[in-house]
């Protein structure tokens, strides 16, 4: 090993999004992570992912926290380090396709509060839903990268990655990342997927994994040793299941090696001693589930990510169904196949998903057709690597007509129309991209923020005559 040159691996660190995203579901406050900022900003990570993905809708709806101003206070204590965040192309956020506009905005506001570096990917590695976003990104001198949504497939072949990595790098992003949200990328199958696109392009490469079949750490020591420049880690009371790998693990494996990242491990055990009794207290509340914490090679055989595991243990919950699992599990990859062999990722793992509960729960495949299953037959998601099951089409939208072109082609702008909209509840600009993205959801924070400021300190009232100092 001694003959290889000197090639420090770089880390980016999902302990403020990713990590507690797929083991907590995303409920981690600002106040619970801002004590240890200026220590993580010590560590000389590449990067901190800490916004974006589910963590702007869950702190609206669950924590009753603006994201924007959870971002700002990152940036205030992230003295050294690049910030970065995962947006869903053309669906920014939510769920559905927005305007250009407001994906425009949306970018320009996120760069302007504090963010060095945005993951761009689309669920169905549609590149003509990425566009607008890299394109913006660009404007506003950020970093675009662009994620490729790694999946299992007969259309998903090395010259697919090496064709689509091409497409990511003409399209003006600065790097790329491989995103293995379900954990399928197997360690020798990481050495040629990274050798041939470090062949095919001259931006760097970024590999995002999960721990959830349990190979993660093996397929990024490979990925390493073929040349990839940045792998994604979690610390180590956040890592595995899941989440991804250590971070302390992969800083050891690599110590002393031409790869050694350089991380100080006395530091990071500081850093893991903090996290370990929110993990802990996570356990006993059962907020974490311990059955997100082991491998599941299921995870192979069924091609879901850690996240949407999650989500389905929990909507079988609620329906009392919980003894369903298997089923749905196994129903998961033939909903997927009708749907064009889509990668699944949010939104299209929630999707697909739900239509498998639905489908076992109901006893008949398609009975139950949500609108999204239907939006992605109709192509307003974009354009899947195989066509759509026909007989699946018939029943579930008969003859409606299927779109070809770019979805966000037929939606007119709506940042006025937005704006005119929550004006009422506007107190700062970036209020209407919370309110485009979710609407209700918005409203119902908005309300709440408001309550919050008109609550009557008791102790300086003056109730003799009357005047509350708000």
């Amino acid at each position: 090993m001694a003959d290889i040159a000197k090639k420090p691996i770089k880390i980016t660190e999902t302990i403020l999004r990713d990590a507690h995203q797929s083991l907590i579901a995303t409920r981690m406050t600002t106040e619970e992570m801002l004590p240890i900022v200026e220590k993580m900003d010590k560590v000389g990570y590449h990067s901190v992912e800490c916004w974006g993905g589910a963590t702007f809708d869950a702190s609206l709806r669950f924590l009753k926290e603006d994201p924007w101003e959870r971002l700002r206070k990152f940036r205030d204590g992230f003295k050294n380090t690049k910030l970065q965040m995962l947006f869903r192309g053309q669906n920014i956020l939510g769920y559905s396709q927005y305007a250009d506009d407001v994906v425009e905005y949306f970018v320009q506001k996120s760069i302007a509060n504090g963010i060095d570096i945005i993951r761009i990917f689309d669920c169905l590695n549609d590149i003509r839903n990425l566009q607008t976003a890299v394109t913006a990104a660009n404007k506003e001198k950020g970093h675009a990268q662009v994620a490729l949504s790694y999946t299992l497939g007969e259309a998903y072949t090395l010259d697919y990655w090496k064709d689509m990595a091409k497409k990511v790098e003409d399209m003006g992003a600065n790097s790329l990342c491989i995103k293995d949200m379900a954990g399928l990328l197997l360690p020798y199958t990481a050495t040629e997927l990274v050798q041939a696109l470090k062949e095919t392009v001259d931006i760097p490469i970024q590999l995002h994994t999960h721990y959830t079949s349990g190979v993660a750490s093996m397929t990024y020591l490979k990925a390493v040793e073929a040349g990839v420049d940045v792998i994604d880690t979690a610390m180590s009371p956040f890592a595995l299941g899941t989440s991804q790998p250590a971070t302390e693990v992969m800083v050891e494996t690599f110590k002393g090696t031409p790869y050694d990242t350089g991380l100080d491990q006395k530091l990071l055990a500081e850093i893991a001693d903090y996290f370990r009794p929110i993990r802990d207290h996570a356990l006993e509340t059962g907020l974490l589930n311990p059955k997100n914490l082991g491998v599941n090679i299921k995870t192979l055989l069924y091609q879901v990510p850690g996240g949407m595991l999650s989500n389905l243990t929990s909507q079988l919950k609620d329906l009392h169904a919980e003894d369903k699992y298997y089923e749905v599990l196994e129903e998961v990859p033939r909903v997927r196949k009708d749907l064009g062999e889509c990668p699944l990722v949010t939104p299209s793992s929630q999707i697909v998903g739900t239509q498998a509960v639905m489908n076992v729960i109901n006893g008949e495949r398609y009975k139950m057709v949500p609108q999204q299953t239907k939006d992605v037959l109709s192509g307003h998601y974009g354009k899947t690597v195989k066509p759509f099951n026909p007989e699946v089409v018939k029943k579930c939208i008969g003859d409606e007509k299927v779109i070809t072109c770019r979805p966000a082609d037929l939606i007119p702008p709506q940042l006025d129309k937005l704006k005119e909209e929550c004006a009422k509840w506007t107190q700062q600009e970036e209020d209407v991209l919370s309110y485009a993205l979710f609407p209700q959801v918005a409203t119902e924070f908005f309300k709440y923020r408001e309550a919050q400021q008109t609550k009557v300190d008791e102790t300086v009232a003056d109730t003799k005559n009357g005047a509350y100092p708000v």
